[in-house]
């Protein structure tokens, strides 16, 4: 398993959604970006998660709504990448997937186009 700090790996993901299209994050409204060492559950089988309301499924939200939130786990990302290339194109590839359900991209949909 690679072995990153928290500081280091979040310094990775802030790399990566700066090289990420300005189509892709121009949308992007009230939401926040979170790493977390893992999921509640603890295992080790989720690498993100879009915590939210997905933008196509919005009626009455607005001003003073808490944001939404996409969160990257750190440890399960790091056990299954060999090296500190191959986590970055995870950590990229798990923030478009995310963004996607921000903007009502669902999972079927996520894997024809591959990022699923």
């Amino acid at each position: 398993m690679l072995n990153l700090d928290e500081s280091e790996f979040e310094r990775l993901v802030v790399d990566e959604l700066d090289l990420l299209p300005d189509d892709m994050v121009e949308g992007l409204e009230n939401i926040i970006f979170v790493v977390e060492n893992r999921p509640e559950d603890g295992t080790l089988d989720l690498l993100g998660l879009y915590d939210g309301v997905a933008l196509t499924e919005r009626g009455q939200y607005g001003f003073g709504e808490m944001p939404d939130r996409i969160v990257l786990y750190r440890e399960p990302l790091l056990a299954i990448c060999a090296d500190q290339d191959e986590l970055r194109d995870q950590i990229h590839i798990t923030l478009v997937h995310e963004i996607a359900h921000f903007y009502g991209i669902d999972d079927d949909r996520l894997h024809e186009l591959g990022w699923a």
